[in-house]
C-alpha cells in the first residue's frame, strides 16, 4: 500500500475529524477519528492494541469508523460513525490513571463523540473513563458488556442468511464454523449450541482461537464443539463461516479456501477490500455485511442513552432480520454485492435524513 498521511487517508474516507492524543505521565497513545455525524453525534468504541505502526493504527480507526457509521444508519439509530484506537500492550497499560485520561480527552470533544468497550478494553475499563466524562456507555449497572448482544444480533442475521439461501431460518442440521472464541463468537456458539428463544441448534460446530484460557474454557463448557487450528478455519467444508475476530480476514489468500454457503459472522470489517464482496458472489457465497450482522452491540447501547430498557433494545436487535432480507432483495435486484447494497442503503438514509427541512418548532422550555 502506499505511503498515506492522514488528510489522504481522511479525504480517502471522507472524514470530519482526526484527532491524535497523547499523555506522558500514563503513556495514553491514541486517534479518534469521526467519520460523519449527520445522523447524530459518532459512536464507537475504543479498541487498545499493540500495533506495528502509527500507520496501521490510523487505517484502523479510519475503517472502523466509517463502519460504524454505516452500522448506524443501517440500524436507523440517531448517531454518526467514531472510533478510537489506543497504541500500546494491553498487558502492561491499563490503569486506572490509563483510561481516567482517556475520560479527560472524549469530554475535551463536547459531545461530538460518545465511546463504548470494544477490543482489549472493558465495562470496568468504562467505569474509570465515566469518571471524567458522560460521553460514555455500555457501562455496569446499564446495558452493561455488550458481546451477548452482539452475538444475538449475529444469530439473527445468520437466520436471515440461511432463509435467502436454503428457504428456512432454523439452524437445525446445519454445520457452522466459527473464527474467534474470546467473547462475541464464545455467546454465538451457545446460541448456535441451542441457547436460544428458538432452542433449535446446529449440527456440528468447528472454532478457532489463538488465546489459549478462551480455548481451554471452550472445550471444558462444550467438548462436542471441534477446535482446529487457525490456519485450517478456512477450508472447512460447512454451511456457515462465522468470523468474530478481527478484520480484513475475507482476502485474495482466503476467498479460493472457502467451501462454505454462508459468511456471517460479528467482526468488523470482515472484507480486506470491497471488491472481496463481488468475489463472494462471483462464488455463490452469501455474505452478510458485517456492519449489519453485528449491529446489535450498537443498537444495545443506543438505548442506553435513551434509558436503558433490555426488552426494547433486544426487540430493535431482532430487527436485524428484516433489515439483512431487504438488503438482499436490494442486491438480487440491482445485482450489485451484498455489501455495496448495504452501503447503499445506509447512504440512502443519511442522505435523506441530511436533506429533510422541518416544519417549524418550538424548543424552548415552558
Amino acid at each position: 500500500m502506499k505511503k498515506m498521511k492522514p488528510f489522504d487517508f481522511m479525504e480517502e474516507f471522507d472524514h470530519e475529524q482526526i484527532v491524535y492524543f497523547y499523555d506522558k505521565t500514563t503513556g495514553l497513545k491514541g486517534i479518534t477519528a469521526i467519520h460523519n455525524t449527520d445522523l447524530g453525534p459518532a459512536l464507537g468504541g475504543t479498541r487498545l492494541w499493540n500495533y506495528e505502526t502509527e500507520e496501521e493504527a490510523l487505517l484502523d480507526v479510519i475503517r472502523l469508523s466509517r463502519g460504524m457509521t454505516y452500522k448506524a444508519a443501517v440500524s436507523g439509530l440517531n448517531l454518526g460513525g467514531g472510533k478510537t484506537v489506543l497504541i500500546g500492550d494491553p498487558s502492561k497499560v491499563k490503569s486506572e490513571g490509563y483510561f481516567r485520561g482517556l475520560g479527560r480527552f472524549v469530554e475535551s470533544l463536547n459531545g461530538r463523540y460518545i465511546t463504548a468497550e470494544d477490543v482489549n478494553t472493558s465495562t470496568g475499563d468504562m467505569g474509570y473513563v465515566a469518571m471524567e466524562t458522560n460521553h460514555v456507555v455500555g457501562l455496569n449497572g446499564k446495558s452493561g458488556n455488550p458481546s451477548p448482544i452482539t452475538a444475538l444480533g449475529a444469530l439473527y442475521a445468520i437466520r436471515a442468511s440461511l432463509k435467502e439461501k436454503f428457504g428456512t431460518s432454523s439452524l437445525e442440521g446445519k454445520t457452522f464454523s466459527v473464527q474467534g472464541a474470546g467473547q462475541t463468537g464464545y455467546y454465538l456458539i451457545k446460541y448456535l449450541l441451542g441457547e436460544n428463544e428458538e432452542k433449535d441448534k446446529a449440527k456440528k460446530i468447528y472454532f478457532t482461537e489463538i488465546n489459549e484460557t478462551y480455548i481451554e474454557r471452550m472445550k471444558k463448557e462444550h467438548p462436542d464443539v471441534v477446535f482446529v487450528k487457525p490456519e485450517e478455519i478456512y477450508s472447512l467444508d460447512v454451511d456457515v463461516f462465522c468470523p468474530c475476530a478481527l478484520g480484513g480476514i475475507i482476502n485474495n489468500d482466503t476467498i479460493p479456501q472457502l467451501k462454505c454457503s454462508i459468511v456471517a459472522g460479528t467482526a468488523n470489517n470482515t472484507l480486506k477490500e470491497e471488491k472481496h464482496g463481488d468475489a463472494l458472489k462471483k462464488k455463490n457465497i452469501l455474505y452478510a455485511p458485517d456492519f449489519v450482522a453485528n449491529s446489535g452491540g450498537l443498537i444495545n447501547v443506543y438505548h442506553e442513552l435513551k434509558g436503558y430498557n433490555k426488552e426494547a433494545a433486544i426487540a430493535d436487535v431482532k430487527k436485524i432480520y428484516d433489515r439483512l432480507l431487504e438488503i438482499f432483495k436490494i442486491s438480487k435486484e440491482k445485482d450489485i454485492s451484498v455489501n455495496i447494497a448495504a452501503i447503499n442503503f445506509a447512504e440512502e438514509r443519511i442522505k435523506q435524513m441530511k436533506n429533510i427541512k422541518p416544519s417549524y418548532l418550538n424548543t424552548k422550555k415552558n
